[in-house]
């Protein structure tokens, strides 16, 4: 019994929607501050991936409360993103920091830089046309 051949809808939803270039790294120590850009930044460890990418806000973010309704809210919030890359990408691991290096043109420039940490290893499917990694955006450490 032949199957369904996706290939010809992958590389549609690849040329349509993976407009901007994201990397994949190990993580290379605790986040650092950049004075330059605002935002605590994970060093790079060894390289996982390089190429077509897009980033994705999805719901808004959780926040937490702690058990007893008289005490404080947790600050650290749950950030939703979704990293979307090409079948061909390698499978995200939980912890691989995925940072946004180029956006296409009209795309949001304040991303290039921004780094997120993967959530779980990319979704995968039998019947997928591109990957799909859940992501939680890397924030600065309490203190």
């Amino acid at each position: 019994m032949a199957g369904l051949d996706l290939t010809g809808i992958a590389r549609f939803v690849e040329d349509l929607i993976l407009l901007d270039v994201v990397r994949f790294s190990t993580p290379g120590g605790l986040p650092v501050f950049n004075p330059d850009t605002g935002q605590y930044e994970v060093p790079e460890g060894s390289l996982i991936y390089e190429g077509p990418g897009a980033v994705q806000a999805g719901t808004l973010p959780e926040t937490a409360s702690a058990v007893v309704a008289t005490q404080p809210w947790i600050n650290e919030t749950r950030s939703k993103y979704k990293v979307f890359t090409p079948l061909s990408a390698p499978i995200a691991v939980r912890d691989t920091v995925v940072t946004v290096v180029q956006v296409h043109a009209g795309g949001d420039v304040s991303l290039i830089g921004r780094q997120w940490r993967a959530m779980d290893p990319s979704q995968g499917g039998t019947l997928g046309v591109i990957r799909v990694t859940s992501l939680d955006q890397i924030q600065a450490e309490a203190g």
